[in-house]
């Protein structure tokens, strides 16, 4: 019985460190670069808003997307750059 039980154990602490490599969780994307300096030049005008430079991934890398002017929305006035949400879903670019 003695003998059952400790073939039993080695097995089970076998299998356990055999198993523990099979655990380890792969990312999906790399770590977002960290965002650049850009210098934002004058506006053309006061219909313009500028929208801040951000990392894009495009499928093999992260692409420097560089920051521009963009003319405004009829009724919205504040650009929010795009962002990670309270439970860790990407929430877009959007007017507001």
């Amino acid at each position: 019985m003695r003998t059952i039980a400790s073939l039993t154990l080695a097995t089970l602490v076998g299998a356990a460190t055999l198993a523990a490599p099979l655990r380890a969780s792969a990312q999906p994307y790399p770590p977002i670069p960290a965002p650049r300096y850009e210098v934002v030049p004058v506006a053309p005008g006061p219909a313009y808003a500028w929208r801040a430079g951000g990392w894009r991934w495009d499928g093999r890398g992260y692409v420097w997307v560089p920051g521009a002017y963009v003319v405004r929305h009829a009724g919205y006035h504040q650009w929010v750059p795009g962002h990670w949400g309270r439970l860790g879903r990407w929430i877009p670019a959007h007017w507001r």
